[in-house]
């Protein structure tokens, strides 16, 4: 494949190399006995219930499939850390079952009691500050003072894999990625330099070797979309500060993150603050 720097993508799908890995069946169960090592199950063990359309427009990074009386729920946190999952993954997870049900014609307002398999939630965290990383998250715990009476979801909390497994490679994979970003940007240059590394290091080299035009889109529509946002907000800050607004260019990314546009992590980075810093100075707490 022959990659340059100015090379564009007119990869158009929403999917991540997350989804597009642990979609492949093969992957699937890899994953799932890297989770149950005791466990043996084949390819064919495997039926995929991710979500086509998810809820939430920033959650890419999910995959959800059936073993046999097991629905596998798993979401990727890439960077800052937040509680804030549990309650997307409830969701998720609701609207999964609702699928589920109308797939296997079960009617939750009939005679008949449902039958559906057990969830098992975990977040698969790639990020690389783990110091205030759980091992566990509860909705709970978290949002309802721990009271479990009136809901709860608990999650597994992952930060690395074991002895090279499924996992290990993938978290291994991203912070190649990260690190080549920080050498040469979001880029071509670092998607081609990911690839090749990985490649060398036998880090997915099998999913790389045989996809790699697939991935590559993948990981440079994705580039391209962070491009283009960074320069939208730039843009955004520029008209605030020729407007002569004190505090424009603070105003435009509260406005953002309340969108939900800009995480508070990117928020504080934009500002030149610490996430502690920007949260005192806009009274702003919101992921």
């Amino acid at each position: 494949m022959n990659v340059t720097e100015e090379t564009k993508s007119k990869f158009t799908t929403k999917d991540s190399v997350f989804r597009n890995l642990f979609g492949i069946p093969k992957y699937a169960a890899q994953l799932y006995m890297a989770l149950h090592p005791d466990e043996t199950i084949t390819e064919d063990d495997i039926e995929h219930v991710t979500l086509e359309s998810v809820i939430m427009a920033t959650l890419y990074n999910d995959v959800g499939f059936k073993v046999k009386d097991k629905i596998i729920m798993l979401v990727e946190q890439q960077s800052t850390w937040t509680e804030n999952i549990a309650v997307r993954m409830f969701v998720y997870l609701a609207e999964t079952y609702y699928d589920y049900f109308e797939d296997t014609n079960q009617s939750l307002y009939g005679s008949a009691k449902v039958k559906f398999p057990k969830p098992e939630l975990y977040v698969i965290y790639t990020g690389e500050d783990k110091k205030n990383v759980p091992e566990t998250i509860s909705l709970s715990k978290s949002f309802m003072d721990g009271d479990s009476s009136v809901i709860n979801v608990n999650i597994k909390v992952v930060t690395d894999g074991k002895n090279g497994d499924i996992i290990q490679q993938y978290v291994r994979f991203t912070r190649v990625y990260n690190e080549q970003v920080r050498l040469y940007g979001r880029n071509a240059k670092a998607v081609y330099k990911t690839l090749r590394i990985c490649e060398n290091e036998d880090v997915l080299a099998d999913y790389l070797k045989s996809r790699e035009k697939e991935v590559s889109g993948i990981m440079l529509a994705f580039s391209d979309v962070d491009k283009q946002f960074d320069l939208y907000v730039n843009g955004e800050k520029q008209i605030a500060r020729e407007e002569g607004k004190a505090e424009g260019v603070l105003v435009t990314l509260i406005d953002l993150v309340k969108k939900k546009m800009l995480s508070l992590q990117q928020a504080a980075e934009q500002a030149n603050m610490t996430v502690e810093e920007f949260e005192e100075k806009t009274k702003l707490k919101v992921e």
